[in-house]
C-alpha cells in the first residue's frame, strides 16, 4: 500500500495550468497526509490517517472534474522544522492542493504558516490549540474534529450536570496541560462545582505514583487528567493499580482516544470518563464505516482518522461543486453547507474555520460489559457543538465585528 504512496511522493509534477471554468490547477488534485508514522502519535494518526483519505478518494471515485485525485504521505517526525520544510516542498514543487492530519499543535501552526504564505488549503485533525482558529486563524486553514477547549469543556460542564462536582487535576507541565485544566477549571466553578487543587508532572515523567496518591488523598469526586500521551495513559494505568476506581473516585481524561483505550485495556480503563467526536459503534452509520476501516486496518479508527476522510469527502464535493480547485472558492463553498455524515452531527464550518459539532462524553465499560472486541464506550450525554466549541474568538481577524 504505501509504495503506490512512495511513487506518488516521487513523480514529478506536471506543468502548472490556469485555474478557469472547471479546470483543475496542474490536472490533478492532490491531496498530501502529512502525519506521525512511526513516532508516538503514529497508532492514532499515521497510516490510519493515510488510510481514511485514500477510502474517501477511492468513494469518491478516484477522480473529481475529470481529473485524477492522488494521495501523498509525508512523516514529520514530530519536529515543527521537518513539518513545515515538507509543506512547502509539496505546495512549491509537488502541487499539493491539500494537506490534512499534521499532528502535535507545534508542527500543526508551522505547518499553518506556510499555508499562508503559500495560499494554499490545510486541513487539521489532530492538532489541538484552540490557537490555530484563534489569534492564528486562516482564510486557508481548517480544524476539523476537535480542540483543546472543546474537549476540556465539554468534559467538566458534563460532569459536574451528573454530580462530579469536585475536582483535583493532574496535569502535565506544559502549555498543553495548563490551558486544559484552564479550560475545565472555569467551567467547573461557573456551574457550582469546586477545584480542590492540582498536581503538575513534567513531560514523560518515569514514575506518576506521588502524583496519583495526592490526587486519591484529595477525595476529590473526579480526577482530572490534563495531560497527552504518555503521562496519560500511565496516570490511569497507575490509578488503577492504586484502587483508585474502587475507592469511589472517577478520573476523567481531558483528551484519550479509542486506541489508548485498547492499549491500556478495560481492566485498567474501566470507570474513566472522557469526550469524543467520534465512536465507532455508535451507530448505523458509524458502524459500516468503521468496520470497512477495520477491514484494512485490523483496529478501529479514532476521531482523528475518522474525520480525514470526512473532510476529504467534503473537499472533493467543493471541488465539484464551485468546478473549480481555487482555494478560498472551495473553502467557500465547504462553509456553506452544513456537515452531516458517518463522523459529524449537526457540523458546520464556522467563518473562523472551526467545524462545530457535536461531542459524545463516555464512560469506558467494564470487562464484563464489553460484548464483542473494541466494545468499550457507554455514552453517557451527547455535548452539543456551540456548548462545547463555545463562540469565536475575537481574536481572529476572519470573524466579522
Amino acid at each position: 500500500m504505501l509504495g503506490a504512496f512512495a511513487a506518488a511522493m516521487v513523480s514529478p509534477p506536471s506543468a502548472l495550468a490556469q485555474v478557469s471554468g472547471d479546470q483543475v490547477s496542474d490536472d490533478v488534485i492532490k491531496i498530501g497526509v502529512l502525519t506521525d508514522m512511526n513516532g508516538p502519535a503514529s497508532t492514532p494518526t499515521g497510516l490510519g490517517s493515510v488510510t481514511a483519505a485514500q477510502m474517501a478518494v477511492d468513494d469518491f471515485g478516484g477522480k473529481v472534474l475529470g481529473k485524477p485525485i492522488s494521495v501523498i504521505v509525508g512523516d514529520h517526525q514530530l519536529k515543527p522544522d521537518i513539518g513545515a520544510g515538507i509543506a512547502r516542498r509539496w505546495y512549491d514543487v509537488d502541487q499539493v492542493d491539500l494537506i490534512v492530519d499534521v499532528p502535535v499543535s507545534a508542527v500543526g501552526l508551522a505547518v499553518q504558516n506556510i499555508a499562508n504564505e503559500k495560499k494554499k488549503l490545510f486541513i487539521t485533525h489532530s492538532t489541538g490549540t484552540a490557537d490555530f482558529h484563534g489569534k492564528f486563524c486562516s482564510p486557508y486553514a481548517m480544524q476539523w474534529v476537535f480542540d483543546t477547549r472543546a474537549l476540556a469543556v465539554g468534559t467538566a460542564k458534563a460532569v459536574v450536570k451528573r454530580g462530579g462536582d469536585s475536582w483535583f487535576f493532574i496535569t502535565d507541565d506544559y502549555a498543553f496541560g495548563h490551558s486544559l485544566e484552564r479550560d475545565a477549571s472555569t467551567v467547573i466553578t461557573k456551574n457550582g462545582g469546586k477545584v480542590l487543587g492540582s498536581v503538575r508532572p513534567p513531560l514523560a515523567t518515569p514514575d506518576l505514583s506521588s502524583f496519583v496518591l495526592q490526587a486519591q488523598a484529595s477525595k476529590a469526586k473526579i480526577i482530572g487528567i490534563a495531560a497527552g500521551p504518555p503521562n496519560n495513559m500511565n496516570e490511569i494505568k497507575t490509578a488503577a493499580e492504586f484502587g483508585v476506581f474502587k475507592g469511589g473516585q472517577q478520573m476523567a481524561a481531558l483528551l484519550a482516544l479509542i486506541t489508548d483505550i485498547h492499549s491500556l485495556g478495560l481492566p485498567a480503563a474501566q470507570g474513566l470518563l472522557l469526550t469524543t467526536s467520534f465512536y465507532w459503534d455508535m451507530d448505523d452509520k458509524t458502524r459500516e464505516w468503521s468496520k470497512r476501516y477495520f477491514a484494512k486496518m485490523n483496529r478501529m479508527p479514532t476521531m482523528w482518522q475518522a474525520g480525514v476522510y470526512s473532510s476529504v469527502m467534503y473537499y472533493l464535493n467543493a471541488i465539484k461543486e464551485t468546478a473549480t480547485d481555487e482555494p478560498l472558492k472551495v473553502a467557500t463553498k465547504m462553509r456553506e453547507k452544513p456537515i452531516e455524515d458517518f463522523f459529524a452531527r449537526n457540523g458546520r464550518l464556522r467563518e473562523d474555520n472551526l467545524m462545530v459539532h457535536d461531542l459524545m462524553l463516555v464512560e469506558v465499560k467494564k470487562p464484563e460489559e464489553s460484548k464483542y472486541p473494541w466494545d468499550y464506550y457507554k455514552i453517557l450525554a451527547k455535548i452539543s457543538g456551540e456548548d462545547a466549541f463555545g463562540p469565536p474568538d475575537p481574536a481572529c481577524p476572519l470573524i466579522k465585528k
